[in-house]
C-alpha cells in the first residue's frame, strides 16, 4: 500500500527550522499503514530535511555551521551565473539533502527519544515550502 499527503510550510529566511515529526507522524497515522517506510522530501533545491534533537541549542548552531562552511559569497559560480545572493544555500541543501526515509513500526515513526525530523530553510529569503510525505507498507 502506498499514500500520500503534502504539507506546507512558511519559513523564514536562511536558518529558519521547523520541526516536522508531529506532522508526519499525523500523515503516517492516517495512512493506516502499520510496518514500513515514511518519506519526507522538500520540493525545491534551497531546502533540507533531516533529523536532530531539536533544541534551541541545535536551532542555533546548524545554521551556524553551515555559514561558517558554506557563508553567502559573490565568488561561487552560481553567483556568477545568476547573480541572486542564494549560491552558498544551494550547496548547504545540497550537503544535507531534501529527504529523509524513516522506518514505520507500530503504525509510527520508528525515531529515538531526542531525534525528531526537522526542515531546515537555507535560502536568503521567506519562502511558501511544499514537503511530500509518501508512507509504504502494510
Amino acid at each position: 500500500m502506498v499514500y500520500q499527503e503534502q504539507i506546507e510550510l512558511s519559513t523564514d529566511a536562511n536558518g529558519d527550522m521547523h520541526d516536522l515529526t508531529d506532522k508526519v507522524n499525523y500523515v503516517v497515522k492516517n495512512s493506516g499503514i502499520k510496518t514500513g517506510i515514511a518519506h519526507i522530501f522538500n520540493i525545491g533545491s534551497t531546502a533540507a530535511i533531516g533529523t536532530i534533537e531539536f533544541e534551541p541549542g541545535l536551532q542555533r548552531d546548524l545554521p551556524e555551521i553551515l555559514n561558517k562552511l558554506m557563508p553567502p559569497s559573490r565568488d561561487y559560480g552560481h553567483e556568477q551565473t545568476w547573480h541572486d545572493g542564494n549560491g552558498h544555500s544551494h550547496l548547504q541543501a545540497t550537503m544535507l539533502g531534501p529527504e529523509l526515509t524513516v522506518p514505520v513500526r507500530n503504525g509510527k515513526l520508528a525515531l529515538g527519544t531526542w531525534q525528531q525530523i526537522f526542515h531546515l530553510e537555507c535560502d536568503i529569503k521567506p519562502r511558501q515550502r511544499h514537503i511530500v510525505i509518501t508512507v509504504y507498507g502494510e
